[in-house]
C-alpha cells in the first residue's frame, strides 16, 4: 500500500490514531539470593509522568524503527544493558479520552518480556533501573497497571488489553487472551 492510501489523512472520516509505545519487563536470578528479579525503573523525581514510581522499561516507537527494535534500544538507553532478544507478550490500546476537538490520540503499547544475566545498570535521566524480588513488589511504589500486567506478562498466554478513561480520571483496564 502506498503512503496515501494508509487513512491517515482522511479530513471527512477521521480515524482513530494511536502513538506507540514500548514497555520492557526484564528477569534475572539474584546469584547472591537465588531470587528471580524483575528490572523495573524509579521514574526521576522531575518526570511529569510517575516521578518517584516504578515502572517498566521502555518509550517511544520512532518513525524509523519496528517495535521490537525500539523495545532494544530503550532498554540499552535506560538502563545501559544489551539483551539479546526480547518476546512480545502483550499489546495494550490505551484510549486517552477525548476533548473540545474529539478523540484525542490513544497509545498502542506492546508488551515485551527479557531474560538476561547481565545485572549491572547505571542510572539515566530517565530515572533509576532497580532490580527487585518478584515475590515482594506488593512492597514498591509501582505504576497502577503493573500489578495486572507483570503477572499476565511473565506467566500468562499471549493477552490484548484495553484501557478506557473513567470520568474521575483513571484508566479501566480490561484484558483477554486467545
Amino acid at each position: 500500500m502506498q503512503t496515501q492510501d494508509q487513512g491517515t489523512r482522511d479530513t471527512v472520516h477521521p480515524r482513530y490514531m494511536a502513538v506507540p509505545r514500548t514497555l520492557v519487563f526484564l528477569v534475572s536470578v539474584n546469584p547472591a539470593t537465588g531470587e528471580r528479579e524483575i528490572l523495573l525503573l524509579k521514574g526521576a523525581p522531575h518526570k511529569r509522568l510517575w516521578a518517584n514510581r516504578l515502572n517498566g522499561v521502555g518509550g517511544h516507537v520512532e518513525a524509523n524503527e519496528d517495535v521490537h527494535s525500539a523495545a532494544l534500544r530503550e532498554v540499552r538507553e535506560e538502563t545501559g544493558l544489551i539483551v539479546p532478544r526480547l518476546h512480545l507478550r502483550g499489546i495494550v490500546n490505551i484510549d486517552t479520552g477525548s476533548d473540545e476537538q474529539g478523540a484525542r490520540p490513544g497509545v498502542m503499547m506492546f508488551v515485551f518480556l527479557g531474560e538476561t544475566t547481565e545485572r549491572s545498570i547505571q542510572p539515566t535521566p530517565e530515572g533509576v533501573p532497580v532490580w527487585l524480588p518478584l515475590a515482594s513488589l506488593h512492597d514498591y511504589p509501582l505504576v497502577d497497571d503493573l500489578h495486572a500486567l507483570i503477572p499476565r506478562t511473565l506467566d500468562g498466554p499471549f493477552f490484548y488489553g484495553h484501557y478506557a478513561p473513567q470520568l474521575d480520571g483513571t484508566l479501566r483496564c480490561h484484558f483477554r487472551t486467545e
